[in-house]
């Protein structure tokens, strides 16, 4: 009888390396990037150790390092210095994240730059778009409003838009008016399953962009549902989404599972802000490992089939990997 060992490919780091199925490259890491219109509101996110909102100067700084580590994709969220019930700032030309892109890309051109597209940081309400008079968020008039932003950004120069509001038909609406306008090649990434989750909240102290009342359920995903999570990817991919989105990342490696398996586009995960301060508040405290916990925390998003991470953690990783 044969003995079956499959110890034999583990009794080292080598042979463990030359069998390995599953490796994160740095390229394929996405950095989130906080930039403020306001310099007072710069500075380090408490709930997130390690990262901070940036002014637009530092922004350029930020990404220049990130470009010399091998992160060659930054996600651009802006911290406007006033918000009103429409939003209006977002769609400014001049507004934080339209200059950001602008600057970024005078310095750093080979740099991709995502930009979301959403109004939770705009909105005086703090709702991820325009209100109905009971509170309830409008959705074609939203959509409306998001593809106004996406040409802005467009304009801007950006490579990629990623609508995050879960607003129905957003997609067909962006792609034709990026069209429209001339566009044609800035990507879109949907952001197709975004949970209405506990995890966002640190991200929320960092972008300003917590709900005045209510909650975002009305409009993100319930989290028990997994196949109305593939009903909305294939309605992005329909719609002309280039990109797909899982978010969160960790309680939904399922969801992100099963859309590997259905959908043969290129799958994005957020490995959002609460993932991250749980893991670093257990690295602070001497109860993890943080390298390797990191590395294992990215390690099974790819596993369960993402060609795209973006994470707060790609700085840290590309600095011990790349």
């Amino acid at each position: 009888m044969i003995a079956l060992r499959p110890r034999r490919l583990r009794r080292g780091e080598v042979v463990r390396a030359l069998v390995r199925e599953n490796r994160v490259h740095v390229e394929q890491l996405v950095a989130p990037l906080f930039v403020v219109e306001r310099a007072a509101d710069a500075g380090p996110i408490e709930a997130m150790p390690g990262i901070s909102r940036l002014d637009l100067t530092d922004a350029v700084v930020e990404a220049r390092e990130l470009l010399a580590l091998g992160i060659k994709s930054v996600l651009l969220f802006g911290v406007p210095a006033r918000k009103d019930a429409t939003a209006s700032g977002s769609y400014d030309a001049d507004g934080i994240v339209q200059r950001a892109i602008r600057e970024i890309k005078a310095s750093l051109p080979e740099m991709l730059i995502i930009a979301d597209v959403c109004t939770c940081e705009y909105t005086d309400h703090g709702h991820c778009g325009i209100l109905e008079a009971d509170g309830t968020v409008d959705n074609d008039a939203t959509v409306e409003l998001l593809a106004r932003i996406a040409v802005t950004y467009a304009d801007s120069g950006v490579d990629v838009v990623a609508p995050s509001d879960m607003m129905d038909g957003r997609v067909a609406s962006i792609r034709a008016a990026l069209d429209a306008r001339g566009r044609r090649d800035v990507a879109i990434m949907a952001y197709s399953a975004k949970y209405a989750s506990a995890f966002y909240g640190p991200f929320r102290e960092a972008a300003g962009s917590a709900p005045r009342f209510g909650d975002r359920r009305g409009y993100q995903m319930d989290p028990p549902n997994a196949r109305e999570a593939l009903r909305e990817v294939a309605l992005d991919v329909a719609e002309g989404a280039d990109i797909v989105m899982i978010k969160p990342g960790l309680p939904y490696l399922d969801v992100l599972r099963a859309a590997r398996d259905r959908f043969d586009v290129p799958l994005a995960v957020y490995n959002v802000s609460g993932e991250y301060a749980m893991l670093q508040a257990a690295i602070a405290n001497g109860w993890l490992d943080g390298e390797r916990a990191v590395d294992e925390t990215l390690t099974s998003f790819v596993r369960a089939g993402a060609d795209i991470v973006i994470t707060y953690h790609a700085k840290d990783y590309a600095r011990r990997h790349g």
